[in-house]
């Protein structure tokens, strides 16, 4: 008798596909360019040159010898235009030694040092700075008949009246010659129209000052 055969089960799970084989790409195969560092920037050996030059203003600097100094700054700009990265901080260390390298006027001291420079500073109009002297005299010395004189002079030149006629009245009461000179000044026209000061040219002198006082200055010298 034959034997049937037993059907086998079928398998449920799907065939495995095979992966897709990609193709080569041309990067893969080419040659890969070696990977460069970023060099440090060339330095010009000006460079070298300036910074030492630079670094012998900075040490004059330190020792206070501004005009040396100045001139070893003054040198990096003009020999070396060419490093600019420094020239910022050589002009910043130029216009300190400058400023401390340059004679400093001294104030005046004494009355006679503040009547000179108040006759000065009328002389170039500078009003205020000559007022400003002319304060501190009287401050120091009220009688000083020269310094209320001027004082009349350089309120006048700026419009003040008031203040004019005040210092030029008391100028004469220490003082009767101060009345014939402010008669011909012309640093006192801006008074003329003034009734104040009309009058303060005719009164009679009210107290006589010392006739050994000497003026020291003229009110303006020759222009």
């Amino acid at each position: 008798m034959t034997k049937q055969r037993r059907p086998q089960p079928r398998s449920t799970k799907a065939p495995t596909q095979p992966a897709p084989v990609r193709p080569p790409l041309a990067s893969d195969t080419a040659p890969q360019p070696p990977t460069i560092a970023p060099s440090a920037p060339q330095r010009r050996s000006t460079y070298f040159e300036a910074v030492a030059v630079y670094e012998r203003g900075l040490e004059a600097l330190q020792r206070h010898d501004y005009q040396r100094a100045a001139n070893l700054f003054d040198s990096v700009l003009r020999q070396y235009p060419e490093e600019k990265e420094l020239h910022e901080r050589v002009r910043l260390y130029l216009n300190i030694c400058q400023r401390q390298a340059a004679p400093r006027e001294s104030s005046p001291q004494t009355v006679d040092e503040r009547l000179y420079a108040a006759t000065l500073a009328i002389n170039g109009g500078q009003y205020d700075q000559a007022i400003a002297h002319l304060r501190l005299v009287r401050d120091e010395d009220p009688d000083n008949d020269h310094a209320l004189y001027m004082l009349a002079v350089a309120h006048a030149q700026r419009d003040e009246h008031a203040e004019a006629v005040a210092h030029l009245e008391r100028a004469i009461a220490l003082n009767p010659e101060n009345r014939a000179l402010a008669r011909t000044d012309p640093d006192l026209e801006p008074l003329r129209d003034d009734e104040a000061f009309r009058a303060a040219l005719e009164a009679p002198p009210t107290t006589m000052r010392p006739p050994d006082r000497r003026r020291p200055f003229k009110t303006r010298t020759a222009r």
